[in-house]
């Protein structure tokens, strides 16, 4: 498949060309990750934090503000994203021993299961 048959349009030069052929690349792409995504029940940040949980689940206890730093979208409410994910039953959150103002958020079961479906 050709870009200029894809989009049906012509180029300036190889460097238009390939410009446009990338974005349209992550466009196809992003929109079949979402496709996906939405099949779960899930959003792209939800995801996104389940693949932070599961990446640091040898750590003993994982903040909020641990999460938010790894996040692809720092602009995220991580806040209400876990809760939604503690509502679907993929993760936990537990007072910390420590910090009673801190939370300890771990991945569930659940949440591994459904992380090792979306693996491809």
């Amino acid at each position: 498949m050709k870009i200029e048959d894809e989009i049906k349009g012509r180029f300036r030069d190889e460097y238009h060309k390939g410009a446009i052929n990338l974005i349209y690349t992550v466009k196809q792409f992003s929109y079949q990750f979402l496709q996906l995504m939405k099949k779960h029940g899930l959003s792209e940040p939800q995801y996104n934090i389940l693949k932070v949980l599961r990446g640091y689940q040898s750590e003993k206890s994982i903040s909020i503000g641990f999460i938010k730093e790894r996040m692809l979208d720092k602009n995220s409410d991580v806040s209400r994203l876990i809760d939604r994910l503690l509502k679907k039953g993929y993760i936990e959150r537990n007072e910390n021993a420590i910090d009673r103002r801190q939370k300890d958020i771990l991945i569930t079961k659940k949440g591994l299961n459904l992380l090792s479906t979306l693996d491809y």
